[in-house]
């Protein structure tokens, strides 16, 4: 069977909507992954995520250098433009990208604004394989009491992302992809706690 680019995206949306409003609930892309044929050098969950929502009206960026034929085939098939990372909507991470350009990233990304906390970028996050056993509790919407999650973020990254969310409607929601198309979302309005971290 071959990618069919309006139905297939339209079940990776409703997918990544059921992790966004179960924080921490990880979702398989993988049958749709298995249509994606675009030998690009990012995970199948991330293009297909960018795929769903990036279009003509939004920005996006991406954090590692030297991905100009990644940022064309994204222009390509969203028609999104690009755009330094304090004006891009969405922002892409991929696998190889340093803990210490991530955490000037965050520090530097649209946050949103008290009268327009919409205004705020989204990431994508490429991680090592997802798990629901790991050093992350969450709490917060959309969890029952905790949920545990390991991503590859490091304890700096997530302490970044704290300080980014501690304003609350301000801050930045995370969909994080691994290699066999999994994703978990990490809406502004969970509460992050990294094991063994004060």
């Amino acid at each position: 069977m071959t990618f069919d680019q309006v139905h297939d995206l339209q079940q990776v949306y409703r997918l990544i909507l059921h992790s966004m409003s179960r924080p921490g609930t990880i979702s398989s892309l993988t049958d749709i992954a298995e249509r994606v044929d675009m030998n690009l050098p990012c995970y199948d969950a991330t293009i297909l995520s960018a795929m769903t929502f990036f279009d003509a009206e939004t920005t996006f960026h991406i954090l590692s250098e030297d991905q100009q034929e990644l940022i064309e085939k994204i222009s390509e098939y969203t028609s999104a433009k690009y755009a330094p990372i304090n004006e891009a909507d969405f922002v892409i991470v991929l696998r190889e990208d340093t803990e210490t350009a991530i955490q000037s990233a965050i520090q530097n990304c649209k946050n949103g604004t008290l009268i327009d906390p919409q205004l705020s970028s989204t990431w994508i996050i490429e991680s090592t394989l997802l798990s629901s056993e790991g050093e992350l509790t969450l709490r917060g919407p959309g969890i029952q009491e905790t949920a545990q999650l390991h991503t590859s973020f490091d304890h700096s990254a997530w302490h970044a992302r704290n300080e980014k969310t501690k304003e609350y409607p301000l801050g930045i929601d995370l969909i994080f992809t691994d290699e066999n198309a999994q994703v978990v979302c990490i809406p502004r309005t969970t509460s992050i706690s990294v094991m063994g971290v004060s």
